[in-house]
């Protein structure tokens, strides 16, 4: 089976698909990393590239909890959406590689920035 492109890809839960950027002090938006930052690599930045559907709620009544639920699984939505610059702990992504481009694997929580180019109505 091949795969042809990250189309494909479904992320799980509450993490998110990223395509890490160059390593730079300055991010695309204008945003400043410390050179301690870099130099330690605890922060990195890329675009997200796929999210997942978020945190799964329980769909279980509580009166009858032996009974199969009918009802589909619900998500609480996660803040990021597809073309956010993030900002993120390192240590916490997964690395892979598809295609021979380098992506992460990030969980929500691991997410400190978000910055999103969209009017914003001022």
């Amino acid at each position: 089976m091949t795969i042809n492109n990250i189309e494909k890809f479904i992320v799980v839960g509450d993490r998110v698909l990223i395509k890490p950027q160059a390593d730079s002090e300055k991010t695309t938006s204008g945003l400043y990393l410390p050179a301690g930052v870099k130099e330690k690599e605890k922060v990195q930045s890329g675009y997200i590239m796929k999210t997942g559907p978020g945190y799964a709620t329980s769909a279980q009544e509580d009166d009858e909890p032996w009974k199969e639920s009918t009802e589909p699984v619900k998500y609480i939505p996660l803040q990021a959406k597809d073309g956010d610059l993030a900002i993120f702990i390192r240590k916490e992504a997964v690395e892979i590689e598809f295609e021979r481009e380098k992506y992460l694997i990030v969980p929500q929580s691991a997410l400190l920035l978000l910055i999103r180019e969209e009017d914003i109505g001022i």
